[in-house]
């Protein structure tokens, strides 16, 4: 698979809810890298840390966290950039932003993931601390 086919498949998986599909495009060495600075932020060292860290996301929100593709990938060698629209709500709070999911693949497995938002301070007081 290219680096880009990589992505398109686990980000599918996700849509449809399988996570042990999605999660199995992981490297076990694979670092998802959250910005900001909230209770989710930082590094999350391999897909145990990353999934725990999604599970909460979807606990704070009540399962409203949704990410939806905003654009088209662009692919530079083993990097894919995806344009991706996130939104959430959690008591009394929403969140709707643009952000860039920059994603890392080598030998068909993520092994890097970099989020960037469209504005980090309200991001970081939504989710909080």
């Amino acid at each position: 698979m290219t680096s880009k086919e990589v992505i398109v498949a686990f980000s599918e998986a996700l849509g449809r809810g399988d996570i042990p599909e999605a999660f199995s495009f992981f490297s076990s060495e694979a670092k998802w890298h959250q910005p900001g600075d909230n209770k989710f932020s930082g590094t999350k060292n391999n897909p145990e840390e990353i999934g725990k860290m999604l599970s909460a996301m979807m606990e704070y929100t009540g399962g409203t966290l949704v990410v939806r593709p905003d654009g088209a990938m662009m692919v530079n060698a083993s990097l894919v950039a995806s344009p991706v629209r996130f939104s959430a709500t959690s008591g009394g709070k929403s969140i709707d932003m643009a952000g860039i999911d920059l994603y890392e693949v080598n030998g068909g497995k993520i092994i890097n993931v970099w989020l960037f938002s469209d504005d980090h301070e309200k991001e970081d007081e939504f989710w909080g601390k």
